[in-house]
């Protein structure tokens, strides 16, 4: 793609609250035309709690539609207010709005910063993003020390399907083994179902290696592996494995965190990136935030896209990132006492002599 094509990629970017929108801003600077060498069109919507509670949510509404027409989508972390009577969170709206069943994580290598129990390659985890515990319904009976609590959660063959059919397709195109699953032998039936997409999805792809395990022997086999991994999961099993995994690797900061949509059927049609962390309250205006994840994230979107100069624009952004890093430009999270803005410059900067010496 040239600079002069009529039709550049179209983003839609999702503004947010506190240190969420800083790194946002960040990111967007590197998403500049004149950095990455490829013409973007960005349409903004303000998803701050702010505006949020301003128009009861419609500004939400209305980016989850945007969203869906563009196909690609950079989220700013947002506050999620506590009332019951107030906005919430948008997360909820956007993944039901574009049909995002799953999310994905991936841990990798932080250029200069010792891993954790000695993981060295990619860890990816593929979870479902709705439904399971996340969407239980939940009441108590009986009163006293008879007092129980109970819940009902619910899983489908087709959201069972997706995910199983994502982490195969991923293991495929990064030469991954496919590792864990869930705890189908105590539950057959519910878990069960989440077993046998997922050995589907292994005969549908004989070329992928499959080690299917419970999940409580993945927390402990994954330390010992030191091969390339893509770990499906359940709702709240790959909740907890994300945030697992990122901290063997030194930082939340390190990954970018993908909602996949898929609409009505069965292919991805919407790819929203986003950082895996929250809005950091306290660093708010410091300028001392690490902006490693929004700028990886940005890196995803334009990996994602269709056209091949945005892809290679994508690659070298995830590269410049980890290669500022790796020479020592680090926010104080990974050890060192560079600046949010410095980090971003030096990742400008090897973007633009990149760019100078093709």
């Amino acid at each position: 793609m040239g600079m002069g094509d009529p039709d550049p990629p179209l983003l839609t970017i999702l503004h947010g609250d506190q240190t969420g929108e800083e790194l946002l801003q960040e990111a967007l600077r590197v998403l500049d035309p004149a950095v990455v060498g490829v013409p973007l069109r960005l349409a903004s919507f303000d998803c701050s709690v702010a505006e949020r509670r301003r128009t009861r949510n419609q500004v939400v509404h209305e980016a989850a539609r945007h969203l869906r027409q563009s196909g690609f989508g950079l989220k700013a972390a947002t506050v999620t207010p506590e009332g019951r009577d107030d906005v919430g969170s948008p997360n909820a709206i956007l993944r039901a709005a574009i049909g995002g069943d799953v999310i994905v994580r991936t841990g990798r290598r932080i250029p200069g910063v010792v891993p954790l129990g000695g993981v060295h390659a990619p860890i990816t985890v593929v979870r479902m993003a709705v439904d399971d515990a996340y969407g239980a319904r939940e009441w108590r009976e009986g009163s006293g020390a008879g007092e129980v609590a109970l819940r009902t959660t619910r899983i489908s063959r087709r959201l069972c399907r997706r995910v199983a059919a994502y982490a195969f397709d991923h293991a495929r195109r990064v030469g991954a083994t496919v590792f864990g699953g869930p705890k189908y032998t105590v539950s057959p039936v519910y878990e069960g179902m989440f077993k046998e997409e997922l050995d589907a999805a292994a005969r549908r792809h004989p070329s992928v290696r499959y080690e299917p395990q419970l999940i409580d022997a993945v927390v402990a086999l994954v330390l010992t592996r030191d091969d390339a991994l893509v770990i499906p999961a359940l709702n709240r099993d790959g909740d907890i494995l994300s945030d697992l995994v990122l901290a063997l690797y030194g930082s939340l900061a390190g990954s970018e965190s993908l909602v996949i949509g898929f609409g009505d059927g069965d292919r991805p049609q919407v790819v929203m990136a986003e950082a895996p962390h929250g809005t950091a309250p306290q660093l708010e205006g410091r300028n001392v935030a690490n902006p490693m994840a929004m700028i990886l994230a940005a890196a995803a979107v334009l990996e994602a896209l269709p056209q091949p100069a945005a892809r290679r624009a994508g690659r070298a952004v995830r590269v410049a990132i980890l290669d500022a890093v790796g020479a020592g430009v680090r926010t104080a999270d990974l050890g060192g006492s560079a600046l949010t803005s410095e980090v971003t410059d030096a990742v400008i900067a090897r973007l633009r002599a990149g760019t100078a010496s093709s």
